[in-house]
């Protein structure tokens, strides 16, 4: 009996790539094949008589003979039976297969490949299982095969690749087991990280080496780069800092420039990579002749000029060529047109001129067919249908697209730069959107913390969830815990009330405020202020950019002094606020009172993100009337504007402007008292204003102590400092976000500069309680009649006793004993309060500017976002709290 037989690897443990051992000889007359073994000696022809199947496990012999093309009765030769063994072993279902011929009677012998019983990955440190395994096609209870073995190693070296390592090698083995199943073992080897050690560029005649490689993705491995992977070799980078010198050079006038070669070669010792690039620059164009053409009839050519802001005699810029065309684009596209915008350029070599002729055609209608959203797995489809600004049927307008695409962004719910594909659809006019969208975290858990001279440590602890459900709503509660205040809030919004355009929302909160001043380590409490109350907001928009939010609000105040510091008995035999201990602005704010308030605020917003806005403008109105009801009457009115410019290569900058105003609807409670009450005004300082403390800029009384000997202490620590707030404010702000190296992004960091500039002014000046002057020896003497300090400011308080005592007592007739001691008859002590004598002063109430400006650093940390910054106050007025560092810390989930 012959038989013909390719031997197929045999499954032991050992490697099965490369170096593979086989347990059989070839025969000695066997061609190699990339698929099996080479055949043995042949016998020669005849006819099919039966065909036998023998080995198969899974497989039915009548399966295993049908990937054969012989039958019983057919004619067979050494070439039909080679190739019966091919069609077997190209199935892939076989490790071995052999053909024995007895006369016509064929019996073929197969082994199975085995059944995968699980999938191991060893060695990889670098790149997680997470992200490895979607790019391994082989899997448990599959019938492993050579091939996709091959193709699952390639696949896990170009992953490796991808990240630098050149050096990555992966050796698959396979661990046989039982019932003809393995384990397949993928040994990772990482290697090394491969740098970019050099950046040749040849051919540079304009511009420096460093310039250009300042435009390139890719940069040279150096020792301050260990944060930043852009010094790691990535053929795709490469690709792209071609592009990316084509684009600097074209917005240089070189309209002729062109990258010769590109070439990356690994150094001798098979670690780094020089880069070495051949460029031609090319002559330096500059603009001609500039004209705009319509073949729409609704719209005209000097329509269309008046949107070029390209003049003759610039050098030439591809950038503003493009930025024209997409400001046409969509200027017309808001119309209602679909233009075909295509410029035509006209190079003059000799004059070496570039005249370019914008062409408006009115492109053939195309009609949306599909709007498919993919990749939420949160949130739901209608959250993000209802942003976009086209429906299936309606007429394809890029400048829609576009606009659709920055409202699902300003969502905050998926990742940045998020793209709304095109696609063809069943017919020559129809088009596909489809929306690849790849969810973040939209949870926020918050901690602020700051620090002051004043109000010590802050804590302010809040959690939001911006997509509960997935179904868009807010849900939010916060809770903030200091030395001087504490608070709880809880809210809600619905954005789309019964899938309406229409926002629904509500606030509950209680918050309990003790305000207080420090003279030196000892801290003094001014006035608490106890605030429970509620507000429902309603939005509705008016216009794609303009929208209006109602709301109305009812809250109690409380604001009270302790009795047994700032209190004293009346001639009457009543204990009331006495305004030489507290103040007189204090006391006039004392009581309960009820604010009842209805208010709107008009909004336009074209922001392209308004979580992280690179483009467009917002500005808000709004305005409240307090009176509906109630004790309090005012009217508060407010704008606050910012705009923001992508001025290139990655630069933000931002330019914002708000100010208010609080005009009273009731009449002054008493002479040098505010109708605006105390609680109501504006305050200014962190985190408005970098580089000043909270409430640090503004109208205050600072009440400056003196010493044993009469001298007034210059530590403002030891200093009372009690802000009052103003009716009106203002303040700007002017901020440039700079950009980093791409490993410096990975890691979240943003670093910015800034300046800040405002002021909070307009409060009615308190008038004097008492005086006091100094005599010929400098020493504290009592008057009667007023007098003012160096500055001019009206002296508020009178001690009482001797002037150098270095501690006075403020007593009432009739609370002195007859040595002349205040014996504290008023309840609770309240008459005995101990002080020394005061130069109080009313500072701050102007409306010319401060001024400061910094750097800070948005970082997202592996525990959240953080941002720190570091300000200087380069314009103050007396009295103003100045500090220097200000930070704040969250996290998401």
């Amino acid at each position: 009996m012959n038989s013909l037989r390719r031997m197929g690897p045999l499954l032991l443990v050992g490697t099965i790539l490369g170096g593979m051992p086989v347990a059989a000889a070839y025969a000695q007359d066997a061609a190699p094949a990339a698929s099996a073994p080479a055949a043995a000696a042949l016998p020669g022809s005849g006819v099919v008589r039966t065909i036998a199947v023998a080995g198969s496990q899974r497989l039915e012999p009548d399966t295993v003979r049908s990937y054969i093309k012989l039958k019983p009765g057919d004619p067979y030769t050494r070439e039909t039976l080679d190739q019966a063994l091919k069609d077997l072993y190209a199935t892939e279902l076989f490790a071995d297969v052999q053909i024995r011929d007895d006369h016509g009677a064929l019996t073929i012998q197969v082994r199975e490949n085995p059944v995968i019983n699980r999938i191991v990955l060893e060695g990889n440190k670098r790149l997680k299982e997470e992200k490895i395994r979607p790019e391994i096609r082989l899997a448990p209870r599959q019938i492993f095969t050579r091939s996709k073995a091959r193709a699952d190693v390639a696949r896990i070296i170009e992953l490796y690749r991808r990240q630098g390592r050149f050096a990555a090698t992966v050796e698959p083995k396979m661990v046989q087991l039982d019932q003809n199943r393995v384990d397949i073992v993928f040994e990772i080897n990482e290697g090394a990280k491969s740098k970019v050690r050099q950046i040749n560029i040849i051919g540079n005649q304009h511009f420096s080496a460093g310039e250009l490689e300042g435009e390139m993705a890719t940069k040279a491995s150096r020792f301050w780069r260990i944060f930043s992977s852009n010094d790691s070799y990535d053929p795709d980078r490469l690709a792209y800092d071609q592009q990316k010198l084509r684009q600097f050079y074209l917005t240089q006038g070189y309209a002729d420039f062109r990258v010769i070669s590109a070439v990356a070669e690994l150094t001798p010792d098979k670690r780094d990579f020089i880069i070495t690039y051949v460029i031609e620059e090319g002559d330096r164009y500059k603009f001609g002749d500039i004209d705009a053409e319509s073949e729409i009839r609704d719209i005209k050519p000097d329509t269309l000029k008046a949107l070029i802001r390209i003049r003759k005699g610039d050098w030439y810029n591809a950038k503003t060529v493009e930025d024209t065309v997409d400001a046409i684009t969509e200027t017309t596209g808001l119309l209602g047109f679909t233009p075909d915008v295509r410029p035509d350029f006209v190079r003059d070599k000799d004059k070496l001129t570039m005249s370019v002729t914008f062409k408006v055609n009115d492109a053939p209608r195309v009609y949306v067919e599909d709007i498919a959203i993919n990749g939420n797995t949160h949130t739901k489809d209608k959250v993000v249908r209802r942003e976009f600004r086209l429906s299936e049927g309606d007429a394809f307008n890029s400048f829609r697209v576009k606009r659709s695409r920055d409202r699902i962004q300003s969502l905050g719910y998926f990742q940045e730069k998020l793209e709304i594909e095109q696609k063809p659809g069943s017919a020559p006019d129809r088009v596909v959107l489809e929306a690849n969208v790849e969810e973040k975290s939209t949870g926020e858990l918050q901690v602020s913390a700051g620090f002051s001279s004043l109000e010590k440590f802050i804590v302010d602890l809040s959690i939001r969830e911006r997509n509960f459900m997935g179904k868009g709503q807010e849900v939010r509660a916060g809770v903030n815990y200091s030395t001087y205040s504490k608070s709880i809030e809880l809210g809600f919004t619905e954005p789309y009330l019964m899938d309406k355009n229409i926002a629904l929302g509500f606030d509950v909160f209680r918050r309990d405020y003790n305000s207080f001043n420090y003279y030196g380590n000892d801290r003094r409490t001014t006035y608490e202020q106890t605030t429970t109350g509620f507000q429902v907001r309603a939005g509705v928009p008016l216009t794609e950019y303009v929208s209006l939010a109602l709301r109305y609000g009812l809250s109690f105040d409380d604001v009270s002094l302790d009795k047994n510091t700032f209190y004293t008995v009346n001639d009457q035999g009543e204990l009331v606020c006495d305004p030489l201990l507290a103040g007189r602005y204090l006391c006039d704010a004392l009581g309960k009172r009820t604010t009842s308030s209805v208010g709107y605020s008009l909004v336009f917003d074209n922001l392209n993100n308004r979580v992280r806005p690179s483009r467009g403008q917002r500005v808000v109105f709004s305005q409240d009337v307090a009176g509906l009801g109630g004790s309090v009457r005012y009217v508060r009115s407010r704008i606050d504007a910012d705009k923001y410019w992508n001025v290139g290569s990655g630069f933000i900058f931002s330019l914002g402007l708000e100010g208010g105003a609080i005009l009273p609807l009731q009449s002054s409670p008493g002479p040098g008292v505010d109708a605006v009450r105390l609680t109501d005004r504006f305050f200014l300082g962190e985190p408005q204003m970098r580089g000043f403390a909270i409430r640090g800029i503004g109208p205050r009384v600072l009440r400056i102590p003196y010493d044993a000997d009469g001298k007034p202490i210059t530590d403002r620590d030891r200093m009372y400092d009690d802000a009052l707030g103003g009716r009106y404010y203002y303040m700007s702000r002017a901020e440039l976000e700079i950009p980093l190296g791409s490993g410096a992004r990975e890691m979240g960091l943003r670093p910015s500069i800034f300046l800040d500039v405002g002021s909070v002014f307009g409060v009615k000046k308190p008038e004097p309680t008492a005086t006091f002057e100094k005599d010929d020896d400098g020493k504290l003497q009592p008057e009667t009649r007023p007098v003012r300090d160096t500055s001019g400011n009206p002296l508020y308080l009178i001690p009482e006793g001797e002037p150098n005592a270095g501690t006075y007592t403020t007593c009432r007739e009739g609370q002195k004993n007859d040595a002349g001691i205040c014996v504290g008859s008023a309840p609770n002590n309240a008459a005995t309060n101990s002080y020394g004598p005061w130069d109080e002063k009313f500072l701050g109430d102007t409306w010319k500017p401060r001024v400061s400006v910094g750097f800070g650093v948005n970082w997202n940390s592996p525990f959240g976002p953080f941002r720190i910054d570091i300000a200087k106050a380069l314009v103050k007025r007396d009295g103003d709290d100045t500090k220097l560092i200000t930070f704040n810390v969250g996290t998401q989930f």
